[in-house]
């Protein structure tokens, strides 16, 4: 096992606070992307370390959302899975459709071969394991399938990886012999395994297929959110399966295809909403970028999902 390395952005000044995180987070983990909700008194840092085969860090950070997009895939060298787990704070994970919303604890996956996010609602600090693919399928058949779950750290057996992965952590501060690492190493992925193996999504003989296939289709509803026409028919024919196969793929999540294409306009118009480059757009607009095209019908929903209007948000959440 390699020292640990620290890197913050304390002392530095702003305009130069951004570029250094998201040089230390690319190098540490995966091209991604933070943007701080308050950069000029936004605060970072990050302790790393390798551990075999994998890759270990805590993150510190203040409100922000990071975001691995497709640019980030297509420049992504190693396929890894990221294991999650908040230490303090908050965060909501996304990938595929889903979403994870993690306390102290509670931990969940995400997969660098495609787009994921995190939101920081508030300052967090995280513990993040990076595997290989090839390393984490001689241990989980179908990682893919299990994305942006939330796991519990309180209970059952991702309770005990939970506490496990944080007594390892505090440990990792003294050197561990060359001759344990492998069986360390081992422990963690075994019980990683045994968290996820009983979940009704890594169950399945066909979940490989079946996550292939709802893969396809989430990343089509991605890239037509601004289409005003975009509908569960629409992608299923585009997909070329039926109605019923598309609604059957989601049916082991907690939403429907037109409520995940609804939610997913939600977000993408409540970012854009907070980004001050767009102050000088109509919240009309932004809500027709994102395939509104009833200003009536958008401020109902939006202020059903969030509890306020789209100006409201935007006046309270705009820093800077």
């Amino acid at each position: 096992m390699t020292q640990l390395e620290t890197f913050t952005t304390a002392g530095l000044e702003p305009r130069r606070k951004i570029e250094f995180w998201n040089d230390t987070a690319c190098a540490s983990f995966t091209p991604i992307v933070s943007d701080p909700v308050d950069l000029r008194n936004f605060n970072g840092r990050l302790t790393r370390t390798r551990f075999g085969d994998m890759r270990l860090g805590e993150v510190y950070s203040d409100a922000q959302t990071v975001r691995h997009l497709r640019a980030h895939v297509a420049r992504t060298r190693t396929a890894m899975f990221f294991l999650q787990m908040q230490l303090e704070g908050g965060s909501i994970n996304r990938q595929d459709g889903r979403e994870a919303d993690l306390g102290p604890g509670d931990f969940t996956l995400c997969d660098t071969t495609r787009p994921y996010e995190m939101q920081f609602e508030n300052s967090n600090r995280m513990f993040v394991v990076g595997i290989p693919d090839t390393l984490l399928r001689r241990h989980l058949a179908s990682p893919e399938s299990v994305v942006a779950i939330p796991m519990s750290g309180s209970s059952g057996l991702s309770g005990l990886l939970s506490q496990f992965l944080r007594d390892f952590w505090t440990r990792c501060h003294d050197d561990f012999d060359p001759i344990v690492v492998p069986r360390v190493s081992r422990a963690i992925l075994d019980l990683m395994a045994s968290a996820y193996t009983p979940l009704p999504q890594a169950q399945s003989d066909r979940s490989s297929l079946a996550t292939s296939h709802r893969i396809r289709i989430v990343n089509y509803i991605e890239a037509h959110l601004g289409d005003p026409d975009l509908t569960p028919m629409r992608v299923a024919e585009a997909c070329k399966m039926t109605p019923r196969y598309l609604h059957h793929l989601f049916s082991e999540e907690s939403e429907t295809v037109a409520r995940y294409i609804l939610r997913r306009r939600l977000e993408e118009c409540s970012r854009a909403l907070t980004i001050p480059a767009q102050r000088g757009r109509t919240v009309t607009a932004i809500a027709f970028d994102y395939g509104f095209n009833s200003p009536t019908h958008f401020g109902r929903v939006f202020r059903a999902r969030y509890g306020t209007t789209p100006r409201e948000y935007r006046r309270d959440r705009v820093v800077g």
